[in-house]
């Protein structure tokens, strides 16, 4: 720590003055076409579901409650009860640095790698058992693994895929891009600190927040002298050997990752300190430090060229164009299925605005596209099929997990900037023409935002592409060129003042060169790309510039609240436009926090995660012919309730007095009433005019004294004041009290239709047993 802390105070001041003299010269590429939501998790919980967890310290399984907040760090409850409750979780993940696993085959080719010169044999017994075919599980190179498993392959599937965002979310939010002197000073002093000890290109362990990159850059090199110092003293079958050793790696690794937080957080403050006198120098000295760093670097250009184009002509160029290719396709390929699932999504609104479906819901359906799991994996999964292999071994590449994750990362926000852009341009449009004809409406918003799409997704990707072959070429061509370098740039120190020396850095200058020196063939290659239709990208000289700028004007709107517009709930939670009021408070807030749910099909109602759905219908997974194949558990609290509790309406005919025959609303003139039966209560709807409230009330408590007679006899149990072993009386024709005939006849068999004959006032009816029915809340 004390080697990067020298070093990064060193880019601490190399980054101070980059972005103050960007500041003061200006700037810039292409201006996006999308609008940008600045924060589109705010108040949102992004996963909640249940899962059956491993507990080491027992060795058993226990099924756990779910909740992934909106930092996507894995938060695991006893009970949803507890976490409803607010209490503190059980368990707490952070995935940075893990990796999603969903085979034990896969898990224990890691583990039997991870101590040298113990061979497991083939097929040997892993010292894990799944409670289940479906495991899950969350593998680190350090820290502890966890262990989890599922009923049936959908469900892993499905929580493979939230896995697999809470790890990619994790890994990339720790350097934020808006920071321009915190983050390239830490990034540039990480890569400089690796090189100094012969580790050039990529690293996967770059990931999550500073102090757990410096944690995983410590045991880079800890890691392997605890290893071959402890590894050969652990006793014990296999099995035993390798549970140990991961304990104790996990030690390590979380003592190392107390020590660098606390080292990095008094490093950075310590810099922030000396920030505003070092920038204001910099104010006052700009012009000279920029002439005396063009001065310096014309003489390392002189001393670096030749050579650096010596080594591009030789080993480089001949391989641009296949990186190239193998970087495009799957890519590309990624970005088209992000197109189609937006377009698609679109589409449904549509459809459902055409078929008058609830307005209300348009929002859920959209507004967090790109942040469900389910729903991107498949643009996702484009993009891990890219294949370096081949060129990883001539250019020193670790991996791809750094470019398959970047690109993922850029596909999301570019889903987010388009269902943003088409939310505004949606509001703007209603409220200048209104709802009358929704559906064009809808279609010309549309238009307008696959056309920025395009132009912004291939922006996006031919900076991408730029990126990743600097990522790839710089690092090899540094490692070519250093041997030869190395010795003569310390003479360049001495063209430096002394008082510009903290923002000038030879080496900093050396590697700018080497840049400098490929990035003409990049820029070359990528235009010749675009020129190629199958990849669908935009010709540098098609700009779009300010092309629509009364859209720009909305940039800094707030998301559309469609409940609220279209009926539902308001910003306070209120009920609005005939929404039920607690319930439906409750259920509305649920809605809107809570971007997808994970649920089980056909899994018995005490099983948890069933009765955690509002993400289920802000999202829906599955079209509606999938839904009417596969059952599935219910969707609202409601119906979990109805289950348990059904909802008995029975239609009744009713004669108002001065009706005729053939009048009325209901069957033989009269209008119907309907009788709900819930909870074990009886509730009358009535629907008569008001001046018969009184006769109406009577009818109903009549109605329902029959009722609960009628469900005594079909239990066994006899009427008020008959008989046990008697035969029952034969029922009454006429009802002087206007009472309602038991829907009960004698002598019908069983699984018969029982007409009810006799309605309210001694009128005489009979009800079809259509009527009769179980309504499900």
């Amino acid at each position: 720590m004390r080697e990067f802390s020298a070093v990064y105070e060193q880019q601490y001041a190399v980054a101070l003055f980059n972005s103050v003299r960007y500041e003061i010269e200006g700037g810039g590429g292409t201006q996006p076409q999308l609008l940008h939501r600045k924060d589109p998790l705010a108040g949102r919980t992004i996963f909640s579901g249940n899962l059956f967890q491993y507990l080491e310290e027992n060795r058993k399984w226990r099924n756990r409650f779910v909740n992934v907040p909106n930092s996507y760090a894995i938060h695991l409850y006893e009970t949803r009860t507890a976490h409803e409750r607010g209490l503190h979780p059980k368990v707490t993940i952070n995935c940075a640095g893990y990796k999603a696993l969903t085979s034990l085959d896969e898990y224990m080719e890691l583990i039997n790698n991870s101590l040298p010169g113990i061979k497991a044999k083939v097929g040997s017994n892993p010292f894990i058992k799944c409670a289940t075919p479906f495991p899950l599980i969350l593998w680190h190179p350090y820290a502890r693994h966890h262990y989890f498993c599922v009923m049936t392959e959908k469900e892993q599937k499905k929580w493979h895929a939230v896995l697999q965002d809470c790890v990619r979310h994790s890994n990339n939010a720790g350097l934020p891009e808006n920071n321009t002197v915190q983050t390239p000073a830490f990034t540039d002093a990480v890569r400089l600190y690796r090189q100094a000890k012969g580790h050039y290109g990529t690293w996967d362990m770059m990931c999550g927040e500073p102090p757990q990159i410096l944690a995983n850059l410590v045991m880079e090199s800890l890691h392997p002298q605890v290893r071959n110092v402890i590894g050969p003293r652990l006793k014990g079958k296999l099995q035993q050997r390798q549970r140990h050793w991961m304990l104790i790696s996990d030690a390590v690794y979380r003592q190392v990752a107390s020590q660098t937080a606390g080292q990095y957080g008094a490093l950075v403050q310590a810099c922030e300190s000396r920030k505003a006198p070092l920038d204001a120098r910099l104010r006052t000295d700009m012009d000279q430090v920029v002439t005396s760093k063009e001065h310096v670097s014309n003489k390392i250009r002189a001393l670096v060229m030749p050579k650096a184009e010596q080594l591009l002509r030789t080993s480089v160029q001949p391989y641009i164009s296949s990186i190239l290719e193998a970087l495009m396709e799957p890519t590309s390929r990624g970005f088209s299925e992000v197109r189609e699932v937006f377009f698609r999504e679109l589409v449904e609104i549509s459809k459902n605005s055409a078929n008058e479906g609830d307005k209300e819901k348009l929002g859920d359906r959209l507004s967090m596209l790109a942040f469900h799991p389910v729903k991107m994996q498949s643009c996702y999964e484009k993009v891990e099929e890219l294949n370096l292999e081949g060129l990883q071994q001539r250019f020193e590449v670790s991996g791809t997990s750094v470019f398959i994750s970047r690109a993922q990362i850029l596909m999301r926000e570019q889903m987010d900037n388009a269902v943003y852009t088409f939310e505004q341009l949606l509001h703007q449009s209603l409220e200048n023409q209104g709802e009358e004809d929704m559906v064009k409406t809808i279609q010309r918003c549309q238009d307008r935002v696959l056309k920025k799409f395009d132009y912004d997704s291939s922006t996006v990707r031919k900076k991408f592409f730029r990126e990743a072959l600097l990522q790839i070429i710089i690092p090899y061509m540094l490692q070519q060129l250093s041997p030869s370098c190395s010795a003569e740039l310390p003479h360049f120190k001495e063209l430096i003042f002394e008082d510009f020396s903290r923002f000038l850095l030879v080496d900093n200058m050396f590697e700018e060169v080497v840049l400098q020196s490929v990035t003409k063939d990049i820029m070359m290659a990528v235009k010749e790309a675009a020129v190629q239709r199958r990849h669908n990208l935009y010709r540098d000289s098609i700009i779009l510039t300010n092309s629509d700028p009364n859209l720009h004007l909305l940039e800094d709107s707030p998301s559309v609240d469609w409940a609220t517009k279209f009926g539902g709930e308001d910003a306070n939670g209120s009920a609005v436009d005939g929404v039920d009021g607690v319930e439906g408070k409750a259920a509305g807030r649920k809605r809107k926090q809570v971007v997808s749910m994970i649920q089980l099909d056909g899994v018995p109602l005490p099983y948890e995660s069933c009765m955690e759905v509002p993400g289920v219908e802000l999202i829906p997974e599955e079209d509606g012919e999938a839904a009417e194949k596969d059952p599935k558990s219910p969707d609202s609290v409601n119906e979990i309730r109805g289950l348990i509790n059904p909802v008995l309406e029975m239609t009744v005919p009713l004669k108002e007095e001065g009706q005729g025959e053939g009048e009325g609303e209901g069957p033989d003139g009269a209008e119907p009433t309907t009788i709900t039966a819930e909870d074990g209560q009886l509730v009358g709807n009535r629907k008569q005019p008001l001046d018969e409230e009184r006769q109406r009330e009577a009818d109903i408590n009549s109605a329902i004294q029959q009722i609960e007679m009628a469900v005594r006899e079909d239990d066994g149990e006899p009427p008020a004041g008959s008989s046990v072993d008697g035969p029952s009386p034969p029922p009454a024709t006429d009802c002087d009290d206007g009472g309602l005939q038991s829907p009960v006849k004698e002598g019908l068999e069983e699984g018969e239709r029982r007409p009810a004959a006799s309605g309210l006032n001694g009128q005489e009816a009979s009800v079809d047993p259509e009527d009769v029915r179980v309504a499900v809340a």
